[in-house]
């Protein structure tokens, strides 16, 4: 049997806000990172990617929490930790990749597909963390979607962060940025069909023969 749950409109919110700071804090440090050089630069990458990684992480858990469901739901804390992990190694990557290879599309591709993978992957292994009487089953189709919509805002975001923008163009592009990137969780989400576990039969005997 399907489970539906609800969402609390001010989580979900938050969630969204969560992502554009992380985007705008993520585009701003950039800035930075172009211009340092040596220890400081690799201290700036890692930086912004804490920032960038660790931001999609909390909107993801915010998000989750946002989501209403009629059971408890526990989660298990290595996955959740992995989960934590693997945004801030892709984002680290695709920096670090454009500051190698320098701003060339190739370049920013590889490096967009690199982070929004990561980032989709990050969202479903989260989804794997939940302990609940419940497996889930998903629409293939909506997946494919929530990564395509990662890997976009992924190759977005790298190439907006090594542009020379105004406060108010990268205020913009951080609230674009936080729509997209809540885009694909809510994606995701809505992939995911809840399906309650079938109750286990018991057999009994009298003893009689």
């Amino acid at each position: 049997m399907s489970v539906e749950g609800s969402y609390s409109w001010p989580l979900v919110i938050l969630s969204i806000l969560i992502a554009t700071l992380a985007a705008y804090t993520a585009l701003d440090l950039a800035g930075r990172i172009c211009s340092a050089i040596g220890t400081a630069r690799v201290g700036w990458i890692l930086t912004a990617a804490v920032a960038m990684g660790g931001g999609i992480w909390s909107m993801h858990f915010v998000a989750m929490l946002a989501y209403k469901m009629p059971m408890a739901v526990s989660y298990d804390v290595t996955l959740t930790a992995m989960s934590l992990a693997l945004p801030i190694l892709v984002t680290g990557i695709g920096f670090s990749l454009l500051l190698g290879g320098g701003v060339s599309w190739p370049v920013l591709l590889a490096g967009g597909l690199i982070m929004g993978v990561g980032i989709a992957t990050m969202h479903y292994l989260g989804m794997q963390a939940m302990r609940m009487p419940m497996v889930i089953h998903y629409n293939d189709f909506l997946v494919a979607v929530s990564v395509a919509i990662a890997v976009i805002a992924s190759t977005a975001a790298l190439w907006l962060a090594f542009e020379r923008t105004t406060f108010v163009r990268r205020l913009a592009a951080a609230g674009a940025m936080g729509l997209a990137i809540s885009g694909m969780h809510y994606t995701g989400m809505a992939a995911a069909n809840f399906v309650q576990h079938p109750p286990r039969r018991c057999f009994a005997f009298d003893g009689r023969s």
